[in-house]
């Protein structure tokens, strides 16, 4: 309904035959939506735009009013008005992608579909993702139905398309992905019965190389070392000094190497936010908040973008000390720490050695104490080479 058109009209009737005047309760809570230009008449004028989507009832109340007595009575009607759906959306395509959204209503913009694809592939249905490409009526209440097209991209027939449902097929393979590595296609739905209400959304084609081996890494475990300093980040090192690359290998590569591989680290706990990992493998660790003598084990995950397929490995960093060469072998490693553990040892024994001799030296002083203490008698007896009880029971018997 147009604005300024007549919604309703109301009557009152009044026995003695008074002149009613009709007036809106601006505290309904609709009467923004409604105005009465001639108030004798009763005819109730729509002052904004309806929308079915935002609100399908209205509620607002009219007053009656006596305008030629004293007493002013007056009477009041509460009137709903419900909302239909008109035909005044365009179609969407889903999911919807919001720019705005509130209480009432979402402003979305369509999404982008994409897919990948390989040169062997041929005479297929894709499937999008997100997907399947679906529109609907933007009245929900109508749901007119639509009809899809493929407005370019389709490489002279390569791609078709079902006009009902919006599924798109390949039917021809591409001869070399290196020269065609993508296609755009430009997608429309349009309303059956109004062909000018339409939208458009995008759908990207991705060529990929046949993915035969999944990705892997040459090693288990990956041995790193960090030397103790301050800095605030540091490549990690391995034997011989040389910067630790922790890469995957995939053999659909000639060169084994695989862009579409994505590198992440989960490390163990504790080591959080200690280590980073860039995309050509290489580890980079904040060493101005490590110590020596630390040692961390961390995970790399190597992801496959495009096939979605992983490898894992560990790696095993440990923090030397300033001035400590890092071990240019496996086998230096085993003979450094081994020297280090011998050392050890021997520093050990020395002082096991030192701590029994001072004890033996303790006890010898402790034992000469006690003997410079004992009674001066007695003392004297030893000296004579007697014992001090014998000689009083002798002295005893010669006096009896």
């Amino acid at each position: 309904m147009a604005v300024n058109s007549v919604v309703f009209t109301v009557k009152a009737k009044d026995a003695d035959g008074d002149t009613i005047t009709y007036l809106t309760d601006k505290s309904s809570p609709d009467a923004s939506y409604f105005r009465i230009d001639l108030p004798n008449s009763g005819m109730v004028i729509l002052d904004k735009p309806l929308d079915f989507e935002t609100k399908t009832q209205l509620l607002v109340v009219i007053y009656a009013v006596e305008m030629n007595t004293k007493e002013k009575y007056s009477t009041t009607a509460k009137v709903t008005v419900n909302v239909l759906d008109g035909d005044d959306q365009y179609p969407q395509f889903l999911p919807c992608s919001p720019v705005y959204e509130d209480s009432d209503h979402a402003i979305c913009t369509n999404p982008v579909y994409t897919v990948n694809i390989t040169e062997t592939d041929e005479d297929t249905v894709l499937y999008f993702s997100p997907g399947p490409i679906h529109a609907e009526d933007g009245d929900k209440d109508i749901q007119t139905p639509l009809v899809y097209s493929i407005l370019s991209g389709d490489d002279n027939g390569r791609f078709t398309l079902d006009h009902e449902t919006g599924e798109i097929t390949l039917l021809q393979r591409v001869e070399n992905r290196l020269l065609t590595p993508s296609f755009r296609l430009r997608i429309m739905a349009a309303q059956l019965n109004d062909p000018k209400k339409y939208s458009v959304a995008t759908a990207l084609v991705h060529v990929i190389s046949e993915n035969r081996f999944a990705p892997y890494f040459n090693k288990t475990v990956y041995k790193g070392f960090l030397i103790e300093n301050v800095s605030p980040a540091t490549l990690v090192s391995t034997y011989g000094n040389q910067v630790l690359v922790v890469q995957a290998i995939d053999r659909d590569f000639k060169d084994e190497i695989n862009p579409k591989v994505h590198y992440t680290l989960h490390p163990m706990m504790g080591t959080n936010k200690l280590y980073h990992i860039t995309q050509d493998g290489i580890v980079i660790a904040k060493t101005d908040r490590l110590r020596a003598f630390d040692r961390h084990i961390l995970e790399v995950i190597a992801t496959d973008e495009e096939s979605g397929e992983t490898a894992r490995a560990s790696v095993d960093i440990e923090v030397l000390q300033r001035g400590q060469p890092v071990p240019r072998s496996p086998f230096e490693e085993e003979r450094l720490f081994g020297d280090m553990n011998a050392g050890m040892a021997g520093v050990i024994a020395a002082l096991v050695l030192i701590v029994a001799m001072t004890a033996l030296f303790l006890l010898l002083w402790l034992a000469k104490i006690r003997r410079e203490r004992r009674d001066p008698a007695d003392r004297g007896s030893v000296a004579l080479g007697k014992h001090p009880n014998v000689s009083l029971r002798w002295f005893r018997q010669v006096s009896t």
